[in-house]
């Protein structure tokens, strides 16, 4: 059976880069953000959210409005655990779906890029958990440019998630990216080789 590989780390830590290296080495790559987004497509989860929060949360084409359910949900525990129960149980679904694709293609690995990883218990269905570290002015920059995020905005969405340390602590393996593409990616393919060997990560 291929190993199932798990990513964790801070928002802006570089998971996506680390699962397209991954991806090189032969993965399958499982991408929760990706089909989240897909998610929110579907007319039926469309009608959901839209009968819980109001015609507030579509944009101008009638589409849900991601950054209008960041308001709500990032504000709001109960809420943001309602719309966990509407999206998770369809991505392990699409999870699984995958996972049995890529058994049957001879992939290398299959991976589970999810920011939420450890919060969706997730980590039990891994054989190992990389973890992505990445210095917090480095991740900082990155959502500035990449997502438009202020420091705050950082800080609140983060807040909503399992501490870092605690991430890192729950890992078997830890990957440095800290600006260095080529030391990025020495890392993780030592981490797939010691993964792949089975060996204790310790």
């Amino acid at each position: 059976m291929i190993p199932v590989i798990g990513l964790a780390g801070g928002i802006g830590s570089g998971k996506t880069t680390v699962a397209r290296i991954l991806e090189r080495l032969g993965c399958v790559v499982s991408d929760s953000d990706a089909e989240a987004k897909a998610c929110l497509l579907d007319p039926e989860v469309r009608g959901m959210l839209v009968a819980r929060w109001g015609n507030g949360v579509l944009d101008a084409a009638g589409q849900i409005d991601r950054s209008a359910v960041a308001r709500i949900v990032f504000n709001d525990d109960a809420e943001r655990e309602w719309l966990e129960s509407v999206i998770h149980p369809r991505l392990e679904g699409k999870r699984r779906a995958a996972f049995e694709r890529a058994v049957e293609s001879g992939a290398s690995g299959f991976v589970i890029d999810a920011p939420l990883l450890f919060e969706a218990g997730l980590e039990r269905a891994c054989d190992a958990v990389i973890f992505v570290d990445c210095p917090r002015p480095e991740r900082l920059r990155r959502v500035r440019e990449g997502r438009g995020w202020d420091e705050t905005e950082l800080d609140r969405r983060e807040k909503a998630q399992l501490p870092l340390d605690e991430k890192r602590r729950r890992s078997d393996y830890v990957v440095l990216n800290a600006g260095n593409p080529e030391e990025l990616e020495a890392g993780v393919r030592e981490a797939f080789e010691q993964i792949r060997r089975g060996s204790d990560p310790s």
